[in-house]
């Protein structure tokens, strides 16, 4: 199968997160034919756990993981790092069916978990916050809203407040939003430390090459190749972990598609700003309101903010078009917070991230010796690492109690092709802009 050439295109290197990180280790580009037993795609947080737990299970095999860019710098150090354990506004669907609802917390659950017992196990530091999230919105109409999912976790026995004005004020440091929902559960933490973390502390038969892009890959019997601009690699089993660009390693072509996001960062606010909003302690606001601004405050006193989400051909952004982006974020901050001076934003970046129709994620074996796992519609964090870690098992002709739960799950729901496909998803995102109009 010949796949799109998207090396070049993609992800600029102005990352907030990114900037936060010491000098990195690089890896070696693919330079000689190799055969291994397991071969991933994708340096991520699910390419990276797939591999520790391969090597975990199966300590004499040969273990390759590839990235056709700088292993954990693409989405995975992207994004707003919220490690999750509610969700409001999943991508296209709501969860009106609370058997379903119930399922997809436990996943998140069982993702926290995972988390945790990796930073446990390696003493990672990634700023690892417990402080619980914020569902918010500026429209005091949406207060049913609120309400409603309020009772939906209280059913479920999950710890939640409904806050209005005041008390936000001083929780947040604003009085732009009037009515929220707070959930405990809810972690704040680094994304790019936690990536970065997981690459330094890979296992001694595990073979990390950057910088090299898959091309081509076909079945040949019993074993797979895969072509790379000038090497190949011979696999007994392969495992695609690219989340966002599974669709175009022609994994579940019409279960998943692609999304831009662009987020930027503040440098860290001076005393005088900081005292200006009342000196918070660290938070994380997610939307009420599909499309609406995710936003957090970091415990450097930098403030995040990330409120687009567009298809793109390619992916990238070139140096104009990320400062309309910076400019549009800046409007969004200033509109929170008045306060603050204008030369607030320090670096501004963009990520790919993989939806499907119904917010449901993809765990499968695709044939005998072919598995993929990925879109996370958004919560790529918690739910990858556990995906990637499950999914070695599986590949290890294994199974778990854990995989007994993902396979519970709703499956991710038919897509139409292209032109439909993208006409749609096109449609509804300009429908939800124009709902979230005055939370953007």
């Amino acid at each position: 199968m010949n796949l799109i050439n998207y090396h070049k295109i993609i992800n600029d290197d102005t990352c907030g997160w990114l900037s936060t990180l010491n000098t990195r280790t690089n890896y070696s580009i693919l330079k000689k034919d190799i055969k291994c037993d397991y071969l991933i795609i994708g340096a991520g947080y699910t390419g990276l756990s797939a591999a520790r737990k391969l090597s975990e299970i199966n300590p004499n095999k040969k273990i390759v993981i590839v990235d056709a860019q700088l292993a954990g710098e693409g989405s995975s150090a992207r994004n707003s790092g919220y490690l999750v354990d509610t969700t409001l506004n999943d991508g296209f669907s709501s969860n009106k069916e609370i058997n379903s609802y119930k399922k997809k917390i436990e996943i998140y659950k069982l993702g926290i978990n995972t988390v945790k017992n990796f930073i446990k196990q390696y003493q990672v530091d990634c700023d690892w916050n417990e402080c619980g999230k914020y569902f918010a919105s500026s429209k005091i109409e949406d207060s049913s809203k609120a309400e409603k999912f309020s009772q939906l976790l209280g059913s479920l026995n999950h710890k939640n407040k409904i806050l209005e004005l005041g008390e936000l004020k001083k929780k947040l440091g604003t009085s732009f939003y009037k009515i929220a929902v707070f959930t405990e559960g809810g972690i704040l933490l680094n994304p790019a430390k936690l990536v970065r973390a997981m690459i330094d502390t890979l296992p001694k038969n595990v073979d990390l090459f950057e910088n090299s892009q898959l091309l081509k890959w076909q079945r040949n019997n019993s074993i797979i190749e895969c072509h790379f601009e000038k090497n190949l690699i011979i696999t007994k089993k392969i495992i695609f972990c690219t989340n966002g660009f599974l669709n175009f390693m022609n994994i579940k072509k019409n279960y998943n598609f692609p999304l831009t996001l662009t987020a930027s960062m503040t440098r860290p606010l001076d005393e005088e700003e900081f005292e200006s909003i009342g000196k918070p302690k660290e938070w994380g606001v997610l939307p009420i309101r599909p499309m609406g601004a995710t936003i957090r405050l970091t415990k450097e006193r930098k403030i995040l903010i990330r409120n687009t989400v567009e298809i793109r051909s390619p992916f990238s952004m070139d140096k104009a078009e990320l400062k309309k982006k910076r400019n549009f974020h800046l409007k969004g901050l200033m509109k929170r917070f008045p306060s603050l001076k204008s030369n607030l934003i320090e670096s501004t970046w963009s990520g790919i991230v993989s939806r499907s129709r119904n917010s449901s994620q993809i765990f499968e074996k695709i044939d005998d010796n072919i598995f993929a796992a990925g879109c996370y519609n958004g919560s790529g964090i918690g739910v990858g690492s556990f995906f990637g870690e499950q999914i070695a098992i599986l590949a290890s002709n294994q199974q778990s109690d854990e995989i007994e739960i993902i396979n519970k799950r709703v499956k991710p729901a038919w897509l139409p092709p292209n032109p439909f496909l993208n006409f749609g998803v096109q449609a509804r995102l300009f429908f939800e802009r124009i709902r979230a109009k005055s939370e953007i």
